[in-house]
């Protein structure tokens, strides 16, 4: 399917933020190539979530909605996407397109190690699936490109397993969004850090997505448990 990434309101490198986010999301999303068209920033995509009519018990798949019965179908391999490459190496979105960019931290700045000085590292924040950790690095909302005709593509995007693809609206006449839970490349060996958290590009941006420091107003949308959400209670 197609996703929208955003509006190319100020030159090609405008959205290298928004597409490294989106393109960093890779636990369940295989991405394909980035283009644009009318202003606006597209991706290719493979969404690997099941459906959530499939029962499958002792090699044999039945449609709990159709009755349908048959062999188990193939689980479709995914290829992989590495995002940290080592050494300082990483695969970011950069004048819309993916590629490989040496992300040093600033002369005098040192790596964080410490886990006392990432407040997310033992918050018990969770997603919908109940895993628990850096729950805003696994859930993410996108936008799928279905007009109203394409209700063959549309029936299939609802008809996905909750919670890992759940919350589909349609907001008008060519486009869906959705909730998809997908870990993000970018996760540190904890699985709670960021390792491009004080990285720079070599313009001086920072190569940590701004999104992911964009707080939702007045802590809504804010996961259970997150420790930012403990602390406007205050």
């Amino acid at each position: 399917m197609l996703l929208r990434v955003g509006e190319l309101q100020e030159g090609p490198t405008s959205l290298d933020h928004e597409a490294t986010w989106l393109l960093g999301h890779t636990q369940q999303i295989t991405f394909g190539a980035l283009w644009w068209a009318d202003g606006d920033l597209y991706v290719d995509a493979v969404l690997h979530v099941p459906c959530r009519y499939l029962a499958v018990q002792n090699g044999t798949a039945r449609c709990t909605a159709h009755g349908f019965v048959g062999r188990t179908p193939r689980d479709r391999a995914q290829p992989p996407q590495p995002r940290q490459l080592g050494g300082h190496r990483f695969r970011i979105v950069d004048d819309m397109r993916l590629t490989t960019r040496h992300l040093a931290f600033p002369p005098r700045q040192l790596p964080v190690l410490s886990a006392a000085d990432n407040p997310c590292a033992t918050a018990p924040c969770r997603t919908a699936d109940n895993t628990r950790g850096a729950a805003c690095c696994r859930d993410l909302q996108i936008e799928i490109m279905c007009t109203r005709r394409e209700r063959r593509l549309e029936a299939l995007v609802r008809a996905r397993k909750s919670p890992y693809l759940c919350k589909v609206s349609r907001p008008g006449n060519f486009s869906l969004e959705a909730e998809i839970i997908s870990a993000c490349g970018y996760l540190g060996p904890s699985q709670t850090s960021c390792t491009l958290h004080g990285r720079q590009r070599t313009d001086g941006r920072p190569a940590k997505p701004d999104l992911c420091s964009d707080w939702p107003a007045k802590g809504e949308g804010l996961h259970p448990g997150c420790v930012f959400a403990r602390r406007r209670r205050v």
